[in-house]
């Protein structure tokens, strides 16, 4: 497993996204509760290499939740297998989801959220990705 992906919690999204791209992270999906940024690191353009993180609204009277961390698993299925036969709880187990990623949720002992999945292009280079900055 490999960590590449954080989404924070944001209160106002368009704020937050403000501030991540005057520090001058690169936007890569835009929608009005979620935003994606490519850090730079080991970015392939054309594959999935590379961290991101994202900012997800925080909705209604629900307390802030703390981030969550994500885990890219190249094979999600036999890992959440032989952890769930190892005695591994999970809140969720592998599904397809709509933004096109198979995920997989546990909490660690203190109630932290981690998601193993996999997305392969997809994580970087969504079908909806925003177009490149012009030069």
């Amino acid at each position: 497993m490999r960590l590449n992906q954080v989404t924070l919690p944001a209160l106002d999204v368009a704020l937050s996204v403000a501030f991540y791209r005057r520090l001058g992270f690169v936007q890569i999906v835009d929608a009005p509760h979620y935003a994606r940024f490519d850090t730079g690191s080991d970015s392939d353009v054309g594959g999935a290499s590379g961290a991101s993180f994202s900012l997800h609204r925080h909705e209604g009277d629900l307390p802030l939740q703390a981030a969550v961390i994500y885990f890219e698993d190249d094979d999600l299925d036999a890992t959440v297998q032989r952890l769930h036969a190892a005695g591994i709880q999970f809140t969720q187990m592998p599904r397809d989801e709509p933004w096109l990623w198979r995920e997989a949720r546990l909490q660690d002992p203190a109630g932290n959220t981690l998601c193993l999945y996999r997305a392969g292009v997809n994580r970087l280079h969504p079908p909806w990705r925003m177009p490149a900055p012009a030069a």
